[in-house]
């Protein structure tokens, strides 16, 4: 390793917002436009997807459990986060446009697939083709951007691509909200036909240090080379840590929406910001809001989280870059596990609403900080291969994530499994329960006991423990933040040479 010191506390830029943001180049922009489009296909599904597993069938759903979900996930997040570890190499090799139009393809494909086969099967395999497509676009758009911007930089640059991420990101959610009210299938074929846009983009510039790259004489194989890199202690105890960060990240967008349909009356919303008016349809649609009950739907709340980094994390990002790199992933982390903290404390949608706040204003410092880690840390001729590196806390934290929250939320949380439980307390046999389609419980429940829907609610949220959900979350959060206090003090006795 021949890199100067990009880890420590002391790694700040010393450009102001203006000059950061001037110096960033053409590629730069077109890059962060091919990312916000595969954003926007992407987060359309991705914040839905736990919602249209669960869903009744009777109601356009999959009717699954969380627990059936999490088999979903577990292929979602093993194809995604550890294809661009294995593949990041190849794309140094080959070339970062030619890995992007070869994810294009095959991210198609994964749309399509889950459009025509709605089933336990088809999502699965469609989900798995997503990660697959998606995991092999990360390192040659995340390589590009490397490249065509400096040290000087960095901060600003991986912040502002960062916020071009969540614009993708908070429309993604918009769309999803209008096309599954009209049909699930037809918000899988938009995605499709989003994504191939970047296929125009591709044809706008040229790949910036591609002949110098593929100049570079490697005296050993990529495997070996990449087996070499990842063993350097700076990069392994970093991995080992911030997956903790991740395992919260992806507990937000796997868990929250279907939390949200469950326990959280989001009308309050509308009532509070409207005043008990109608909202006019533009509204309804930026909001999310169902036209029929006037509830914000899970990914109207989700896309707070998306229109807040949108909008403000540039400002993050020129934080982030004064202060350094450690305390930036130090105090994102730990905002990130008060926001987690706060969302099990009650179930009022204001409450929600500030605890997604709380969480983004953390990631906002620690997300984009870890991908400005990464890359600078890597030779100039690794750039991909490190950036596929960074998807490996990302892999561990969601693996372990896909594996323990979508079944601690069906043990301790989901409305569902708690009415399935009243329904058999209420005297109903288990073979008249296994006559119940999956997601009907609820209905059930409401038809036996007459009771509105907000007050069985409650009764069934005060006979969970729904809060612990969340509170297992934060811990692991606290234990990541405390994790990366002693990594900082390690880094500053052990400096990259």
């Amino acid at each position: 390793m021949t890199q100067p010191a990009s880890g420590g506390w002391n790694d700040a830029s010393k450009l102001g917002i203006g000059a950061a943001i001037a110096s960033l180049g053409y590629v730069f922009w077109v890059v962060g436009g091919m990312e916000l489009v595969e954003r926007l296909a992407f987060y359309g599904v991705k914040t839905t997807a736990s919602i249209y597993a669960t869903d009744a069938q009777s109601a356009g759903g999959l009717g699954l459990t969380m627990t059936d979900f999490s088999w979903i996930l577990l292929a979602w997040a093993l194809f995604q986060s550890f294809v661009p570890v294995f593949f990041g190499a190849t794309a140094d090799r080959i070339g970062y446009k030619e890995t992007i139009a070869l994810s294009t393809v095959i991210k198609i494909a994964a749309y399509l697939l889950m459009a025509l086969f709605p089933s336990f099967w088809g999502f699965l395999l469609g989900a798995a083709t997503l990660a697959f497509g998606t995991g092999i676009f990360k390192p040659g758009i995340q390589g590009t951007l490397v490249k065509c911007s400096t040290r000087e930089n960095s901060a600003m640059a991986w912040g502002l691509f960062y916020q071009m991420v969540n614009i993708g990101g908070w429309l993604g959610p918009i769309l999803a909200a209008q096309m599954r009210i009209l049909a699930w299938d037809k918000l899988f074929f938009a995605c499709a036909a989003i994504i191939s846009l970047n296929f125009l983009l591709l044809l706008t510039y040229r790949e910036p240090g591609k002949a110098q790259r593929r100049a570079v004489s490697h005296q050993s194989g990529m495997w070996r080379s990449a087996w070499r890199e990842i063993r350097q202690p700076h990069l392994l105890r970093y991995t080992l840590l911030f997956s903790g960060f991740w395992f919260m990240f992806m507990a937000l967008f796997d868990v929250l929406p279907v939390y949200i349909r469950d326990w959280v009356d989001t009308r309050t919303l509308v009532s509070s910001l409207f005043g008990g008016a109608e909202p006019g349809a533009l509204m309804q649609a930026i909001l999310a809001i169902d036209p029929d009950t006037l509830a914000v739907l899970p990914e109207g709340i989700m896309n707070i989280n998306f229109g807040m980094i949108m909008l403000v994390c540039f400002l993050y990002a020129a934080v982030a870059g004064r202060i350094g790199t450690v305390p930036s992933l130090v105090t994102g982390t730990l905002l990130c596990s008060l926001g987690l903290l706060t969302l099990g404390l009650s179930t009022y949608a204001w409450i929600i609403v500030l605890a997604v706040l709380v969480f983004s204003s953390g990631e906002m410092l620690a997300s984009p900080t870890s991908s400005k880690f990464i890359g600078n840390l890597a030779p100039d001729d690794k750039k991909a291969m490190y950036l596929g590196f960074k998807e490996l806390p990302y892999g561990i934290g969601w693996v372990a994530e896909s594996i323990i929250g979508p079944r601690v939320y069906d043990a301790w949380g989901a409305k569902e499994t708690l009415a399935r439980e009243a329904l058999a307390q209420h005297g109903m046999t288990a073979a008249q329960l296994s006559g119940i389609p999956q997601g009907e419980y609820f209905q059930h429940l409401q038809q036996q006991t007459g009771f509105s829907a907000s007050v069985l609610t409650e009764q069934l949220y005060q006979s969970g423990q729904v809060g612990l959900v969340w509170y297992l979350m934060a811990a692991v959060g606290l234990v990541t933040t405390a994790g990366l206090i002693h990594y900082g003090r390690w880094l500053q006795r052990h400096p990259l040479s």
